[in-house]
């Protein structure tokens, strides 16, 4: 008799008392660690899936620990047979795309400005020397998202994009959610989730195969919560009202000229040039952050004379309409639902996700890599519910036809959808659709009124419109006003790691940008319940709030 032990896509047989730590080298899967395994950094963390009962019993230094994670290194088998399935908190590297749809930003990108220049043999920045070398000069640009990490390493001389990496962000043991984390962090002394996300940071910008020291500029951009925790930030107010970073209330009583951060490379627990910089760029307003900023950025809106919306789907959705004349701003607590998050069979835009779905006679589903389906990303989950909807399986409620509890996707590889399931996504979309509603009506137009709608965020660019009008997700525009722009923050932070005047012209145009907060509105709740129907939502709220 053996234990099986199973670690990501790696499995192993296990003698008795062999942790899950020892067992992860032995089949060369990577778990970060900074103590090497003495239970003292606990960085070493892994979801148990499948097996928790033959593991030892939690022990003191897991104390902080919630639910099925455990630190590898104290886990340890206590039995001579069954199975034991686990998984590190960077299952793979998630899907990404350079440049999904041509971007403003894109088309009218200004000569190279850096902060990070070339002087003979000085390396200047801000004008000031921080080294001498003839080697390369790069920069990194960092979308820190809730759920998902993208990563950019960039030639600073040239503008060239060297290498990219997106993965899932490590911190989800601490919650799936922004208020999860601001819980877990006031909870557990304030270190913990940042050195975790140092750790994978740290492993990705190894992986690009270049000297740490020719790293001399890294921009950040991220919501309050994510930027504020990797700069080291007490986070506690975000999670109150009126829910205001430090930063924030810091900007109001005048002690800084603005929201922006930054802190120099040796403090930053980073691989990079020590002299070097980590800079984030101005938040907006309570929860809509430095990520959204730089999407204004990427989609031109300082040039923007048209009425425009730009919603960048996520954990946290953030939500702007305007033009540079005028912009409102707003965040919605949508929850990581559409990105996988709290459905049973969800996963993120990993190999082995479905991202594409079909009811016809068969099922027909595309897979991420073309292999075996794992689970549904985001994209997958949305034309299931269409097609659920659009074939008459489920309600406008949410509900399934037949009364059964599940719906079966592929039953060969265990994976459904369940009407739990099915709530989870109507209340994620209910958020999005009453930020998109009330803040439309706090402007002062009507959806008809938009000349742009720019769907961003890390899957929007695999959304299939279609589905995502037919349940309600986004509104009943025509294909021609809607730009799918995917990751436009990991483009407006590329653009301000090569353009300082990219920087100065964003500053300016967030200082004037008039934050909405939603929950103030009496028509919220309304809102919310109605938004969390499936079907198109237009014409029916905009007449309700009417």
């Amino acid at each position: 008799m053996s234990v099986i032990v199973q670690i990501d896509s790696h499995r192993i047989e296990s003698d008795t008392g062999a942790t899950l730590f020892d067992l992860a080298k032995r089949m060369d899967v990577r778990i970060p660690t900074s103590c090497s395994g003495n239970g003292n950094c606990r960085e070493c963390l892994v979801e148990i899936n499948e097996g928790g009962e033959l593991l030892s019993a939690r022990s003191r230094e897991e104390d902080h620990l919630q639910g099925d994670f455990r630190l590898s290194c104290r886990a340890a088998v206590e039995t001579d047979s069954g199975t034991i399935r686990c998984q590190t908190l960077q299952r793979g590297a998630i899907r990404i795309e350079e440049h999904g749809v041509s971007l403003p930003c894109l088309d009218e990108v200004p000569p190279l400005g850096p902060a990070v220049r070339r002087d003979g043999d000085r390396i200047l920045l801000d004008g000031d020397e921080i080294d001498r070398t003839g080697g390369p000069l790069h920069g990194l640009a960092v979308d820190l998202g809730t759920t998902t990490v993208s990563m950019r390493l960039v030639d600073l001389e040239t503008g060239r994009i060297k290498a990219s990496q997106s993965f899932e962000n490590p911190q989800r043991f601490g919650g799936s959610d922004v208020l999860a984390r601001v819980k877990f962090d006031t909870d557990h002394g304030g270190r913990l989730l940042r050195r975790t996300l140092a750790g994978y940071m740290s492993r990705a910008i190894e992986s690009f195969g270049v000297s740490a020291g020719s790293i001399y500029e890294l921009v950040l951009v991220g919501n309050p919560v994510m930027r504020d925790l990797f700069f080291g930030l007490d986070v506690y107010p975000l999670g109150q009202m009126p829910y205001r970073s430090v930063t924030e209330q810091e900007f109001r009583d005048g002690q800084h000229p603005d929201t922006s951060l930054s802190k120099r490379g040796k403090q930053s627990l980073l691989p990079i040039h020590p002299n070097g910089r980590v800079y984030t760029l101005p938040l907006i307003g309570s929860h809509v952050g430095s990520d959204m900023s730089a999407c204004l950025l990427a989609t031109g809106m300082a040039r923007e004379d048209r009425t425009v919306a730009v919603m960048d789907i996520g954990t946290n959705t953030e939500l702007v309409i305007g033009n540079r004349h005028k912009l409102h701003a707003a965040s919605c607590p949508a929850g990581p639902a559409f990105e996988g998050g709290q459905i049973q069979c969800g996963m993120p835009a990993l190999e082995g996700a479905i991202e594409r779905v079909r009811l016809e006679q068969e099922m027909e589903l595309e897979v991420i890599g073309g292999g075996c389906p794992v689970g549904l990303c985001g994209s997958g989950l949305i034309d299931l519910l269409g097609e659920l909807l659009r074939t008459g399986r489920i309600n406008s409620c949410g509900r399934l036809t037949d009364d059964s509890e599940r719906f079966w996707v592929d039953a060969n590889n265990n994976i459904y959808l369940t009407e739990e399931d099915i709530s989870q996504l109507a209340q994620a979309k209910a958020a999005n659709v009453a930020g998109l509603h009330l803040l439309h009506q706090n402007y002062g137009i009507d959806f008809s009124d938009l000349d742009r709608f720019y769907l961003a965020g890390g899957f929007a660019r695999h959304i299939d419109l279609d589905h995502a009008r037919r349940i309600g997700l986004i509104p009943d525009l025509p294909d021609e006003r809607i730009v799918q722009v995917g990751n436009a923050a990991l483009e407006g932070a590329t653009l301000a790691l090569l353009s300082v005047a990219a920087r100065e012209e964003i500053g300016k145009l967030v200082r004037g940008i008039e934050h909405v907060e939603l929950e103030m509105f009496p028509e919220f709740f309304h809102c919310f319940t109605d938004g969390a129907q499936f079907e198109s939502f237009h014409c029916r709220i905009t007449e309700a709030i009417i």
